[in-house]
Order: structure tokens, then sequence, then C-alpha cells
């Protein structure tokens, strides 16, 4: 019962961070609290690391609680599982490093700009880049571990970051459309 309580509860941080940063975004408190956007967006982007951490806890956790799945306890499933934890880390570690830690972590709701939209690898293979090799990371880990909790709970995860996108798409959007427009006006 334990770990069911506490898989819950790791569902719902990374909206709780996007809610935060909304709130940011429209008061501008957390940046005035913190003195600057910047200390604000590494405050809140290691507030979601340590959530990360929780959640990966508490799906690994959930996973080994419970039987494992007959028809992927097997070698080619595994390396399945495998391919799939090494694309996801690949996409992970690509898009952090192409959008560094504030585009990584919500700066933009902080004011924290890119030049432009980011559109290099990984983003010229795939949008959303990092939500989805993270998607994989777990879906991977959940076969390795031939887990049908494991299953459900990547189709959960895959579930609230498809709701990010859906809120968080037309944001950046609209934010690099008024950067560019400040930018006509001032040339």
């Amino acid at each position: 019962m334990e770990t069911q309580r506490g898989t819950g509860q790791w569902v719902g941080h990374g909206l709780h961070c996007w809610r935060v940063a909304r709130w940011e975004h429209k008061t501008r408190k957390l940046s005035k609290a913190f003195g600057s956007p910047r200390l604000a967006c590494y405050t809140l982007g290691g507030a979601i690391l340590l959530l990360n951490v929780l959640r990966s806890h508490c799906f690994t956790q959930a996973m080994l609680s419970q039987p494992r799945m007959q028809s992927l306890d097997n070698p080619a499933a595994y390396h399945v599982g495998l391919a799939l934890l090494g694309v996801g880390g690949v996409f992970v570690l690509s898009s952090f490093l192409a959008l560094g830690f504030t585009g990584t972590f919500l700066g933009d709701y902080f004011g924290i700009l890119k030049e432009a939209r980011v559109t290099m690898f990984p983003f010229s293979v795939l949008d959303n880049p990092m939500y989805w090799g993270s998607t994989a990371i777990y879906l991977g880990w959940a076969i390795v571990h031939a887990s049908p909790t494991g299953l459900l709970l990547t189709a959960v995860v895959a579930l609230i970051y498809m709701v990010a996108i859906v809120y968080e798409e037309p944001f950046t959007a609209e934010i690099y459309q008024q950067k560019a427009s400040q930018a006509c006006k001032r040339s």
C-alpha cells in the first residue's frame, strides 16, 4: 500500500512545477524573492531534478514490488528495453545540451530566452525530444524488468507529458513570436 500511495504522488510533480512556472510568468514573484530570474529558475530546476529522482525511485520500487510479466521476461524483450533506454538517454542528454539548464528547466517562464527556438538535433528529428526520450527511458526500464506495473506507469508518464505539451507548445510559440516582433520593432 505504501508503494501505491508514493507512486500516485510522483505522477503530479511535473504538473505542479509547470503550474509554479506559469504563476512565475504571470507574477514574477519567484524572481523577486530570489533576487533574479536566473537564481529563481536554477532553484526551480533543482527542485525539478530532485522530484525526478523521487519519481524514478518510486517508479522502480513500484515495479520491483509487483509480479513480472511472463511474455516480457525473455532476452529479446530485455534487449529491446536496453535499446529504448539508450535511445531515450540520447534524446534526453542531447536535448539538455541543446537547451542548457535554463532552457530545460522552464527558463522561458522566467523570461530567460534563447536567441531563437532551438531547431538543431534532437529537435530537428522529433518535437519535444526531452519528454519522448524520458518516456522511452521509462518504457525501456519497464521492459527490462518485465513489469506490467512499469508499462502502466509509463503510459501515465506519457499522458502527463502530452498534457504538458498541449499547454507548453502554444506558450513557447507565443513568447518567441513576441520576441521576434520586438526585435523587428527595434530594427
